[in-house]
């Protein structure tokens, strides 16, 4: 289990941002300051913080991220353990402090550029049609190697086809939805590779939209393709288990005192 969160204060964070990009990481020290200026440089204007989880790293990110904080409105939390992604996405999403939450992976592959539109459309959404609704990112032009390509492909059509959660892409780290949403959620490990079946469980709804994605040039992959494999199979017959023990009762009316 994670350890008592060791927070860090931002640089001149917001009183109350809009938006929170939450960012699980482990050894991604290299990647930091450069992800850092690329998400300031985003987001200039629109009231938002950073929210970094430190899953359990052994290498300069502590440092790294005590340093890109004292410029940006950053604030950082550690796991004594590595506890994996996920448990570090829920860290990061229970200590936000905006309405809207955007999820990005640390490696510096998903393009910050991308949050505002994804924002937009997530606000547009819940304006014209109402409910909560997730946006999920929809890496059209993949820059992973051909075994994260193609293992990726595969896993996706099980997974569509077992979940029926009508998502393309749903591997892909970069997605904005309300923090509101997210806590409503059961969490679990792995939980992350299944936001849209379980938003959709939980009678949210859940749109692609086309982003862009890079290759890596620092560090190493840290969250393996075959960690990915080696749980898929137990995870998705467990997440289908969960949908068809889901229930969303429909409130008609309640009494005031």
């Amino acid at each position: 289990m994670p350890s008592a969160p060791d927070a860090a204060g931002a640089a001149a964070a917001p009183a109350q941002p809009l938006l929170s990009v939450v960012i699980p990481v482990r050894n991604e020290a290299p990647n930091i300051a450069p992800l850092v200026a690329e998400i300031e440089a985003a987001l200039a204007g629109l009231p938002h913080e950073i929210v970094y989880v430190d899953d359990g790293s052994s290498d300069a990110t502590p440092e790294a991220l005590r340093e890109a904080a004292r410029a940006a409105p950053l604030r950082h939390l550690r796991h004594r353990a590595s506890c994996g992604q996920s448990a570090a996405v829920v860290t990061g999403v229970k200590a936000a402090r905006g309405a809207w939450i955007a999820t990005l992976d640390g490696d510096g592959q998903n393009d910050p550029a991308d949050i505002p539109r994804l924002l937009a459309r997530a606000q547009a959404e819940m304006q014209g049609k109402g409910g909560p609704v997730l946006v999920a990112g929809h890496r059209v032009m993949r820059r992973d190697s051909w075994v994260k390509r193609r293992s990726s492909r595969i896993a996706n059509r099980i997974r569509a086809r077992l979940l029926g959660d009508a998502t393309p892409d749903t591997g892909c780290g970069l997605k904005v939805f309300p923090r509101a949403l997210f806590l409503d959620l059961p969490h679990f490990d792995h939980m992350h590779r299944f936001l849209p079946a379980l938003v959709l469980r939980q009678g949210g709804r859940v749109v692609s939209e086309p982003v862009n994605h890079r290759p890596r040039v620092r560090g190493s992959s840290n969250y393996g393709t075959l960690d990915r494999l080696a749980v898929s199979i137990f995870d998705l017959f467990g997440v289908a288990w969960l949908q068809r023990r889901g229930a969303r009762p429909v409130i008609e009316a309640q009494s005031e005192t």
